[in-house]
């Protein structure tokens, strides 16, 4: 019976250890592409709002997508949609950070320092849950 903990254990700990990877590739890669791509003050234009979604019978909750439009090199006007959830709807006219591909403006992001804090506080979570239930299955009485 311990066997099977701690198979279970492992399988977890692989699939949180591919999760995390994945993560950071993805980051890094949203990183690399904010560094290569030119970076300008968008201003905001409105948004489009949308739901989180609920999963595991949580109560789902109203998020707001801002849409925004900056001028790339040549002085045309391009629009994009960000894909950073906010709770509050943003204010029309104030300004966020936006990178954009210069061979192709329309292709656009916000920047944001979100997925790097996210991935630093999962780490260490998903570090010390691990070892808790390594000993925790280590302790745990079985006939």
């Amino acid at each position: 019976m311990r066997i099977a903990l701690y198979v279970i254990w492992a399988l977890f700990v692989l699939a949180t250890v591919l999760s995390l990877v994945h993560m950071a590739r993805r980051a890094g890669r949203q990183e690399r592409r904010a560094a290569e791509w030119t970076r300008v003050q968008a201003t905001v234009t409105g948004s489009r709002a949308g739901w989180t979604s609920g999963a595991d019978g949580t109560t789902r909750n109203r998020r707001f997508f801002a849409l925004y439009r900056f001028r790339d090199a040549r002085g045309r006007s391009v629009t994009g949609e960000s894909e950073v959830p906010l709770a509050q709807r943003p204010v029309p006219g104030s300004g966020i950070d936006v990178a954009y591909d210069p061979a192709a403006p329309a292709e656009s992001f916000q920047v944001t320092s979100g997925p790097r804090t996210v991935l630093g506080c999962l780490i260490p979570f998903f570090a010390v849950f691990s070892l808790v239930l390594l000993w925790f299955i280590s302790v745990f009485p079985l006939p």
